[in-house]
């Protein structure tokens, strides 16, 4: 019976820290370019910082064939996608204002967020 409670305290603890302590690393734009793989339910890297005024290329490479991985939204510069299997989608845009802007799947199960400073 302890070992039980042990477990079920322990999978708490792992689903507390994963839904609302985790914070994952932001990754630096460098060279206005960067490669966000498409896999396993997760963008990687998924929090991008960036530049306010210089163009960006974000190149999708969608390893993943869930059909949720298929298309790509940026509703804040209404900007969709889809994504090919095993080939890299480019997405270029220049973001003209500081903030954070999310970026996700249709049924948002994919999400990342583009940080411009």
């Amino acid at each position: 019976m302890i070992i039980i409670n042990i477990i079920g305290l322990a999978l708490i603890g792992t689903i507390i820290w994963w839904f609302w302590l985790y914070t994952p690393k932001e990754t630096q734009v460098r060279n206005n370019e960067i490669i966000i793989k498409v896999k396993d339910g997760v963008y990687t890297p998924s929090h991008i910082k960036c530049a306010v005024n210089e163009p960006i290329v974000l190149n999708f490479m969608r390893h993943d064939k869930s059909p949720c991985a298929e298309m790509l939204l940026i509703p804040e510069f209404s900007i969709s996608a889809v994504l090919a299997v095993d080939k890299s989608t480019k997405v270029a845009l220049t973001i003209p204002k500081t903030g954070e802007f999310e970026f996700h799947c249709q049924m948002k199960m994919y999400r990342g967020v583009l940080k411009v400073e």
